[in-house]
């Protein structure tokens, strides 16, 4: 890089590589940077030094990406930049943190409560709370105080050390918050492999759910150990998605990009970028409509595939996924209906054999935000949720030892010994910290609580668009591609989508 003879380098999808030297002069974002602060970010690895000027390419890689790239420019002109979220009091870090600062020659408690307590994510952490994790720390708390290698510090004369050899060495090589989601194994219930998906997926699904993996329809038996154990079936499902290469849009860039369609529904076209999809956006309007600022997009298209219901909240991918689950979950609540569903950064696909009962819903409150919490848990199988997050707070925390170095433990075994004692706060002390934070965490960082919250008020808000096109719109395509995506197996999806596009473009020159 330094001497010129490399002209090109690959990044991953967050920019791992820490590119931070002054030769690099471009940057290309291919695809949509899904946020405003992302892009600068990235635009700052190239021009690198006092005085330089950071460049960077947007390459879109669908139509609709253009409208992104147009949105996120003219955020970043207005200064509409995202905000970092505070986490709120993690109590697993602040575990660990106590620990570390025992074995550094000990510490007073209330001189390190001031001193946590003057940061931002601890600020409003109670005395109680505290003095509990003191406790536990000593102890173990009334579950694990039977077992000795939970009791991790010593008062000596109004400080907390560290005296146990062992548990020093433990900890000194447990230390670190990042942990890396775990693959799940997709085996037949009757053996065979068919591959592995992430544990994400999996922890949402009940025994019974149907999904679609490696061309195969299959409906889970049962999970253990970190193997999902499946059967075939005839009937479609949900679609795993794999989110390491699809971060969420953020909602100032969403924002963004509902202000360029509401110029693009009064005919303004400004941009470069939005003279180009013009066309794709009037065929949108023509077949159905453009949503404006203060409008939701309904679409209510009938096909040999069955009844599909196409909702533009425009809220990001994570959003999306807990809305269609809630979504789903408030309709098979009044009739027995098969629901699937896809999601994406603009909107929701719920596909039905039958007609669901929308109309009858939505006069009963299928977009309340009332009982939020409790239904979307209900719908996502929660307590597996939060199992699996509860197996990183058990790591941070230091209930979980990963192994030695050459001698680490399994990610089953790991994950055994985590779901044991998950099972026993569940069991045996349901208020405990550690075991409620693990349910937080799933609502507030997995499935975007707050968001979702605020995407119910805003679509409860708004005038809800409804219409109902002939034939699949510009908006309604990509999402239907992405239940596709995992269901052919004969018969190759580009040979699909090409069929499909030709189909359209014919109606639409028409």
């Amino acid at each position: 890089m330094k001497d010129g003879s490399l002209k090109l380098v690959v990044c991953t999808s967050s920019l791992d590589l820490g590119v931070d030297f002054s030769p690099v002069d471009r940057v290309l974002q291919v695809g949509s940077p899904k946020g405003v602060a992302r892009l600068l970010q990235r635009a700052g690895r190239s021009g690198h030094g006092p005085g330089r000027t950071s460049r960077v390419t947007c390459v879109p890689a669908s139509a609709f990406e253009l409208i992104e790239a147009a949105a996120a420019r003219a955020a970043a002109l207005a200064g509409q930049i995202e905000g970092r979220m505070v986490y709120q009091a993690p109590l697993d870090v602040l575990v660990q943190h106590a620990v570390s600062m025992a074995l550094s020659g000990g510490f007073d408690p209330d001189e390190l409560y001031g001193e946590i307590t003057a940061t931002a994510a601890y600020h409003d952490l109670p005395k109680e709370r505290w003095q509990w994790l003191l406790t536990f720390l000593v102890s173990g708390g009334q579950t694990l105080a039977a077992y000795s290698e939970y009791h991790k510090l010593v008062c000596r004369n109004g400080r907390y050390v560290v005296e146990d050899a062992t548990i020093a060495r433990r900890h000194r090589m447990s230390i670190g918050t990042i942990v890396s989601d775990n693959m799940v194994q997709v085996r037949y219930a009757r053996g065979g492999s068919l591959g592995s998906v992430e544990e994400s997926f999996i922890a949402k699904l009940f025994p019974g759910d149907r999904f679609s993996f490696g061309g195969k329809s299959l409906e889970l038996v049962r999970v253990h150990n970190m193997v999902a154990y499946v059967r075939s079936t005839t009937r479609s499902g949900k679609v795993p998605v794999w989110y390491g290469g699809r971060m969420p849009l953020s909602s100032q860039l969403a924002q963004a990009v509902c202000e360029k369609l509401d110029e693009a529904a009064n005919d303004i076209y400004r941009d470069p970028e939005m003279k180009f999809v013009q066309p794709i956006l009037e065929l949108q309007r023509r077949w159905s409509a453009i949503p404006r600022l203060g409008q939701i997009l309904c679409e209510r298209i009938t096909s040999r595939e069955g009844h599909h219901l196409f909702l533009y909240p425009f809220g990001g991918r994570l959003v999306h996924e807990g809305l269609a689950a809630l979504l789903a979950h408030r309709l098979a609540a009044r009739t027995p209906l098969t629901i699937s569903w896809s999601i994406n950064d603009y909107g929701i696909e719920l596909l039905c054999s039958t007609e669901p009962p929308f109309t009858e819903a939505l006069a009963s409150g299928l977009f309340s935000s009332e009982h939020l919490g409790a239904d979307i848990m209900a719908s996502l199988n929660g307590t597996e949720l939060a199992k699996s997050r509860f197996r990183e707070i058990a790591r941070i925390a230091g209930l979980v030892f990963e192994g030695y170095p050459g001698k680490s433990k399994t990610a089953r075994q790991i994950q055994t010994t985590s779901s044991l004692i998950f099972d026993v706060f569940s069991r045996y002390d349901p208020d405990h910290p550690l075991l409620k934070q693990s349910y937080r965490e799933v609502l507030d960082r997995q499935l975007e609580h707050s968001r979702l919250m605020q995407t119910l008020k805003n679509i409860e808000s708004s005038e809800l668009l409804v219409t109902e096109p002939a034939r699949m719109t510009p908006l309604a395509f990509p999402l239907m591609v992405d239940r596709l995506r995992e269901k052919l197996t004969s018969e190759k999806l580009q040979d699909r989508i090409a069929r499909m596009l030709a189909k359209l473009e014919k109606q639409a020159d028409r």
